[in-house]
């Protein structure tokens, strides 16, 4: 007879969460995600700041990504 036991599946911690953040009520009592002022500072002005910056960033991404389109295309050429 063998004398490992194992714990039942999801017991303990693991079975504790998935019952407590897992339940479809609990989480529509604490409500949905909210978005709304998700940038710190309240006013409309920090928020305006906080799109542009957001947009330079993609826009250097996408600068970045072309540039290494392009050199993989010359390596390729040469």
């Amino acid at each position: 007879m063998s004398t490992d036991k194992k714990r039942p599946e999801g017991s303990g911690f693991k079975r504790w969460f998935r019952e407590t953040f897992g339940d479809w009520w609990f989480r529509s009592f604490i409500g949905p995600a909210q978005t709304t002022n998700a940038v710190h500072g309240a006013d409309a002005a920090t928020r305006e700041m906080w799109k542009k910056d957001l947009e330079r960033r993609k826009q250097w991404s996408q600068e970045q990504r072309e540039r290494k389109r392009l050199a993989r295309e010359a390596e390729r050429g040469e």
